[in-house]
């Protein structure tokens, strides 16, 4: 039998998906699975992208640009431009989600086994876009002690070596939902240059800020011309997860070259998506602040009543809409298999994402769990009942 590659041996399971087997089996045995395990958002996508791919002009779906449809790419411009951010049509390369941004970028910037710093938690398939190129991640350890605030610099630069060639950051945080400062990034500004390093920043989220916090993007800090790559989306900001569009963004022109290879192999975007996308640049203001409001008011309740479970302890996220929760249990990857194994409270149980697959670093982030509040209010309150029943429950079932 020929045999598969270390390389697929090796690629880390999702912990946000690992453990929808078991859900699956817990919806047929006919439990209720509140799902906050997965940042799908049931908000609705703005009504003229969608309109835009019903009112089509042509049957005659065509290949694109392999950098993405030139109108599109012109009105991502404008769209920076109102975050305060100048940029021409040629620092812009649309792809296939952020997913395959963050793929292209690794494997232009990168040699194998080169390595790249990442404050941990992060999000989780980072570890798999690394196996994917070759190259490694480097954990620098944030605590949830701190509302996982960026970790010192001094932690940053005792991991620097020959084989470091950048830092990446997600602003706003998934799974954390921190938002980094000015001053942090300053501080990031400063080491990046000083050790010539990339910054890559995954600004998926900024939309989503809360509490009179901007998100600044680190395309607004001077000097960065060379080191300074974003990697963007739709389908959090317009809940278009499906669209599978993103982009790349940066000034080096040396990048966007090369760039432009791996994006011709693999011939262009999907048509379909980029049609959305463009027609979303058009959203109504009024949308954005509909939705922020409604993430505003699930994460004050989440949030509230995660903390008055005893033992449970959240902090409050700034961005994003998820939140890495310290849980009264030493394992919780166990601990949420057993909620979709073995528990459920009035025909109901709860999913959540063992926070220890958003480490790096082995056998941390084993007591905690990210959640994700992109239920309605009326869920949230179903599932965080769930949880306290829940670990009301395991704690007799281990104490057995």
């Amino acid at each position: 039998m020929p045999k598969i590659s270390q390389k697929a041996i090796e690629m880390p399971s999702s912990p946000i998906r690992k453990l929808v087997p078991y859900a699956t089996e817990a919806k047929k045995r006919g439990v209720h699975v509140l799902h906050l395990n997965i940042g799908q958002p049931d908000i609705k996508a703005p009504q003229v992208a969608i309109d835009a791919i019903k009112n089509l002009p042509t049957n005659d779906v065509a290949y694109t640009n392999s950098e993405g449809v030139s109108s599109y790419q012109s009105g991502l411009v404008n769209y920076y431009k109102n975050n305060n951010i100048n940029l021409n049509v040629k620092d812009i390369m649309i792809t296939t989600g952020g997913s395959e941004a963050l793929v292209m970028v690794f494997n232009a910037c990168f040699n194998d086994d080169d390595e790249i710093l990442v404050p941990e938690p992060f999000y989780a398939n980072y570890n798999g876009f690394a196996r994917q190129t070759n190259i490694n991640v480097v954990p620098i350890t944030a605590s949830i002690e701190n509302d996982f605030a960026l970790p010192p610099i001094a932690d940053f630069e005792k991991k620097i070596t020959p084989k470091t060639k950048a830092i990446m950051i997600c602003n706003p945080s998934n799974p954390t939902g921190y938002l980094y400062s000015l001053k942090e990034l300053e501080q990031l500004k400063e080491i990046v240059l000083k050790h010539d390093l990339f910054l890559i920043a995954d600004e998926v989220y900024r939309e989503f800020c809360y509490d009179g916090h901007t998100p600044i993007s680190i395309l607004e800090l001077d000097g960065l011309k060379e080191n300074a790559i974003v990697i963007d989306s739709v389908s959090k900001r317009y809940s278009m997860c499906g669209a599978r569009i993103g982009a790349i963004v940066t000034r080096n022109n040396e990048l966007i070259s090369v760039l432009m290879k791996f994006a011709q192999a693999r011939l262009c975007p999907p048509y379909f998506g980029q049609v959305a996308a463009e027609a979303a640049l058009n959203t109504p203001k009024e949308y954005f602040e509909e939705v922020k409001a409604e993430y505003v008011a699930r994460r004050n309740y989440l949030v509230e009543a995660l903390n008055k479970i005893e033992g449970v302890y959240c902090p409050m996220p700034k961005g994003a809409f998820y939140a890495v929760v310290k849980l009264p249990v030493e394992n919780a990857d166990e601990f949420a298999k057993w909620l979709l194994e073995e528990f459920e409270y009035k025909g109901t149980t709860v999913m959540v994402a063992p926070a220890s697959g958003f480490y790096s670093t082995p056998n941390h982030g084993m007591n905690e769990v990210r959640v994700a509040y992109v239920l309605k209010i009326s869920e949230l309150k179903r599932a965080v009942i769930a949880l306290e029943e829940g670990l009301r429950a395991y704690k007799e079932y281990k104490n057995k």
